[in-house]
């Protein structure tokens, strides 16, 4: 697949259990050929205002979208201060920084408290900007929905900053 023209959809949920379903429902559209995933994920933020990544089943949407080189960069080009939050290495950090500064120049960013407040839950997902209006209507339960184009350089670099760091990364995860 092609990351020329990436597009970041965004639904959010005040119901955990709707973002599971439309996050199963958007791999059942991907596994019918409807169009294709770069990567996607659950987010769930406490009332305590902690995050949580949530990739449900043995497979994620995507191909290949294992941490440190599907999720990682999802939840990156969402909120890159939520992976920075785990993400531990000069690489990520240059990446990410690079990248909440376009988000910031261009008006770009996806307001966090908007689409993850509190005691709500997200699906986010990286698509081929001519699948972003289909995966947008595949989120059927959230309660808003958003779709950003996003920058393949900063896809493409950030992918290839957690791949080197992937162990730490899911190490910094999981602890």
């Amino acid at each position: 697949m092609s990351t020329k023209n990436l597009a970041l959809v965004v639904g959010s949920y005040d119901d955990t259990a709707a973002a599971s379903d439309d996050y199963e429902a958007l791999r059942s559209g991907q596994d019918a050929g409807g169009y294709e995933v770069v990567g996607a994920v659950v987010l769930v933020r406490g009332k305590d205002g902690k995050v949580q990544v949530h990739e449900h089943g043995d497979k994620s949407v995507g191909h290949g979208a294992a941490w440190g080189a599907g999720a990682g960069v999802v939840v990156g080009l969402f909120a890159p201060p939520l992976l920075a939050a785990t993400a531990i290495g000069a690489g990520i950090g240059a990446v990410l920084g690079k990248i909440k500064k376009g988000h910031d120049e261009k008006k770009f960013g996806v307001d966090v408290d908007e689409y993850l407040a509190p005691g709500t839950s997200a699906v986010v997902a990286v698509v081929d900007d001519k699948w972003a209006d289909r995966v947008e209507k595949a989120l059927t339960r959230a309660d808003k929905r958003i779709s950003k184009a996003i920058e393949a350089d900063d896809y493409e670099k950030l992918q290839k900053a957690l791949e080197q760091s992937a162990d730490d990364v899911v190490e910094q995860i999981n602890s």
